[in-house]
């Protein structure tokens, strides 16, 4: 059996009919771009979330102020406490025997000047620890220490987002910012974190950190504002965060009343809960994309079969002069498997600008893996062999005499 003359044979038949190739090639070209693109969508969101959740500590437990207009219709709102406060922060300390320690904070969105440049960015009261919760540490000067909690000072630290829109590559030490109507000294900037771009108001690149009694002293609170937006509580063993947090449910539902002005939720167990929406999603885009190799191959058996018939002369010739049933066989399934490894290598390259366009135009985080590459490459290949057998062994079945009087 001579492979080389088959394949040479196939070739020429693929060049013979180069738009008719090439309108076969589409169907895998655009499924082996979906399960490219697709995928990668996917890992850049499992990367985002895996972002998110660790920007809020995988063993801590976020208790999530929840206002009054956010209560559900029908909750008891009539015993609402107007929400989170200092002291619920110190009483979980005491309480909980599971907590280490819990860091309170306030949120507020402000506008912020220094010389000409003013920018919008949010405001975090918090204490001290808070750096120390988040591991969070300052690349030039220092995060403000408990006396300048104790005394309410008008100092602040940025983040590195911060840093870039107010002073560009100036040294901001020392230098003094606009805060709404209150002028505060910098007195460090904080390192990058690594966090997507889909919250942008809990991006901790774009955040200023000022001492909460100074927050809670200079900027006033409206009448039945909640004097805190969140506590996260730091859990001294991970294996006891969720008992930690019934206990933290209980504890504060009875000081506020029962009422339901607090949310709890568990980085830990949202990130299971990312992780296996994020697999559903993986498994329906793929089969999204998978039906556009499917029916790439469909187009394939069908140019393939199409051929056959009009190369059943040629056929009938070929074995008249010797080639065998296995020659015909390896020419067909030859022309099918090149057909999907040129659409595959194509795809790839569309697949790849796509998710590059997707990042651009749409602001989408997309991550290229290898997995996906050698995934859609492997199936297209699968494909054009797969769909390519049925009519390879078609025409190697043709009777050659019956083959030479085909008109």
């Amino acid at each position: 059996m001579n492979y080389i003359e088959s394949y040479r044979v196939g070739l020429e038949g693929l060049k013979t009919h180069k738009l008719r190739s090439l309108l076969t090639m589409l169907g895998i070209i655009f499924g082996v771009a979906a399960v490219i693109s697709m995928l990668s969508i996917g890992e850049g969101a499992r990367e985002e979330a895996l972002n998110q959740i660790a920007q809020m500590g995988m063993h801590n437990i976020i208790i999530q102020n929840v206002p009054p207009d956010d209560i559900e219709e029908g909750s008891d709102s009539d015993n609402a406490s107007r929400g989170l406060k200092i002291a619920d922060a110190l009483a979980l300390e005491d309480v909980n025997p599971h907590i280490d320690f819990a860091v309170p904070q306030r949120y507020m969105t402000n506008d912020v000047q220094y010389g000409s440049e003013l920018q919008s960015a949010m405001i975090v009261g918090t204490p001290p620890s808070y750096a120390t919760l988040m591991d969070y540490r300052p690349v030039d000067g220092t995060y403000y220490n408990y006396q300048d909690e104790i005394d309410a000072r008008r100092v602040c630290v940025l983040g590195a987002s911060v840093k870039r829109d107010l002073f560009y590559f100036k040294d901001p030490l020392n230098e003094r910012i606009k805060i709404g109507d209150i002028w505060f000294t910098v007195i460090g900037v904080m390192e990058r974190k690594l966090v997507g771009s889909s919250t942008p108001g809990m991006d901790m690149n774009k955040q200023i950190y000022i001492p909460l009694a100074t927050s809670l002293q200079r900027f006033t609170r409206d009448a039945f504002e909640s004097e805190l937006d969140r506590i996260i509580a730091r859990v001294r063993e991970p294996e006891a965060i969720r008992e930690a947090a019934n206990i933290t449910q209980v504890t504060l539902s009875r000081r506020h009343n029962n009422a339901d002005d607090f949310q709890i939720s568990i980085p830990e167990a949202l990130l299971r809960q990312s992780q296996q929406t994020q697999r559903i999603f993986n498994i329906v885009m793929g089969c999204i994309a998978g039906i556009s190799l499917l029916v790439g191959g469909i187009g394939i058996m069908n140019i393939m079969l199409a051929s056959v018939m009009e190369r059943t002369r040629e056929i009938g010739i070929r074995r008249a002069i010797g080639a065998t049933r296995k020659d015909i066989l390896a020419q067909f399934i030859f022309e099918a498997s090149m057909l999907s490894l040129l659409g595959g290598l194509i795809g790839i390259a569309l697949g790849w600008s796509m998710t590059g366009m997707i990042t651009l135009y749409a602001g989408w985080k997309t991550i290229v893996s290898i997995f996906a590459v050698v995934l859609a490459f492997g199936v297209s290949t699968a494909v054009g062999i797969v769909f390519g057998y049925y009519p390879a062994r078609q025409a190697a079945r043709l009777d050659p005499i019956e083959s030479l009087r085909y008109e």
